[in-house]
């Protein structure tokens, strides 16, 4: 089969919602792509243990099924999309690796440490955490941003990748790595997106000084800022909002159209495997050409 390219896919993009949120794949028209038929894997992550959060889909099942396809048996974390994280643990074990699914709440420190320690005993290991779980929610006016949704976006966007990487780190070691999934937003604001995107800014933050902390034990932090990438949370977010705009999602970058999950999941492998050896505190913008600061 041809493979459609990402500029034929942003086309058939139509107005579109969804009445959840996380949202669905299923539910997503055109389907999105997590990972190129002629992607071949080198063996990057072998012998490696992976946690993702979010990975039931979009960016997280991309990350996931790329480094099960670069030799990493993966854990993938989710709220409650249990047929997504079914078909991405069915993903990761059709490249040949092991996988785990594990239902719950980010927000939630007691299930993050317990997601570890599941992780750990299935496994025997941990070597690469992705933070990548997201909410969002659009605003146009400041003052229509309720004080629990200010509160449940920065439990979710920041607090769930503290609370992870806190239970993570007792079993990280020289060589391992953490990959946070930040946003272009962080770099340049949004106007129907503030309170995401100011968890994006923490993150940013979160990354740098950690990274700084953890560079004498060897362990790497860094992060990857999408642009505007076709996942649910478009259609659950943009699109519950105004379902027309959904239609027109990415124009306004410099290639005129939304990025595929599959665009970046090699940028967490580079990040996660032995070939960012002497890259630590830093981010990957994989945003459709658009020129960001830092």
């Amino acid at each position: 089969m041809t493979r459609q390219h990402p500029r034929e896919t942003a086309a058939e993009i139509e107005p579109q919602e969804q009445n959840r949120q996380p949202g669905l794949e299923s539910e997503m028209e055109p389907p999105a792509e997590f990972i190129r038929d002629d992607y071949e894997g080198s063996g990057k992550l072998e012998g490696k243990v992976a946690v993702v959060t979010g990975g039931d889909s979009g960016i997280g099942r991309a990350a996931a099924v790329h480094f099960a396809r670069e030799g990493a048996d993966v854990a993938v974390m989710y709220l409650d999309e249990e047929e997504d994280a079914e078909t991405t643990a069915e993903m990761v074990e059709d490249e040949g690796q092991a996988s785990l699914t594990l239902a719950g709440d980010v927000r939630d420190s007691a299930f993050c440490q317990a997601a570890v320690e599941e992780v750990v005993d299935e496994f025997g290991d941990l070597n690469v955490v992705v933070n990548n779980a997201a909410a969002q929610v659009v605003k146009t006016d400041l003052t229509d941003i309720s004080d629990e949704q200010w509160e449940e976006t920065f439990a979710t966007n920041i607090h769930g990748y503290f609370y992870l990487t806190k239970a993570a780190l007792p079993h990280l070691e020289d060589g391992d790595t953490i990959v946070n999934t930040t946003s272009i937003n962080a770099f340049r604001g949004h106007d129907t997106l503030v309170d995401y995107s100011t968890t994006k800014g923490a993150i940013v933050a979160f990354t740098r000084s950690l990274s700084q902390q953890l560079a004498p034990e060897g362990i790497r932090v860094n992060q990857v800022a999408p642009g505007p990438i076709w996942t649910p949370l478009i259609p659950a977010t943009i699109g519950q909002y105004d379902p027309e705009m959904v239609e027109s999602f990415g124009e306004d970058v410099p290639m005129g159209r939304p990025g595929q999950p599959s665009e970046l999941g090699p940028a967490y492998v580079y990040l996660a495997c032995e070939d960012s050896s002497y890259v630590s505190g830093q981010t990957l913008h994989v945003n459709g050409g658009s020129v960001i600061g830092g």
